[in-house]
Order: structure tokens, then sequence, then C-alpha cells
């Protein structure tokens, strides 16, 4: 019976251990931005068109403010 309890006290213990692990892993920041920095560094070696089209469309958007900014008539 004691030889039961202490299994089972062993299991939850280990099954702690592993949920503890788990969520310090989902938590990792820096481990998260590196799997994230190589999974586009991956998309981009494979296609690389639509990277350089987002740029595109990014800096004409940035332009595009910055030229409003200075050419609207607040006054």
């Amino acid at each position: 019976m004691a030889d039961d309890i202490e299994a089972k006290v062993a299991a939850a213990r280990a099954e702690l251990a592993d949920t503890l692990d788990a969520i310090e892993d989902k938590l990792n920041v820096p481990k998260r931005v590196n799997e994230l920095t190589e999974r586009a560094k991956a998309s981009y070696e494979r296609n690389p068109l639509p990277w350089i089209i987002g740029a595109v469309g990014a800096a004409i958007a940035v332009a595009g403010v910055v030229a409003w900014a200075i050419l609207s008539d607040d006054d």
C-alpha cells in the first residue's frame, strides 16, 4: 500500500516536472524569436518574391504617409 502511494507520488512529480518544462519552453521568448527567424529565413530562401513585394509595399506606404504629413494643409 505504501509502495503504491509512493509510486503515485513519483508519477505525479514526474508529470508536474514535464508540465513545468513545457510551460518554460513555451515562455522562452529568445528561443521563440530564434525559431521565428529561422522560419522566416527558410521561407525567404524558398520563395523571395512575396517578401520583396511586401517590402516594396511597406516602403510605398511609409513614403505615402511621410508625403501626406509633409504636404497636408493643416494650417
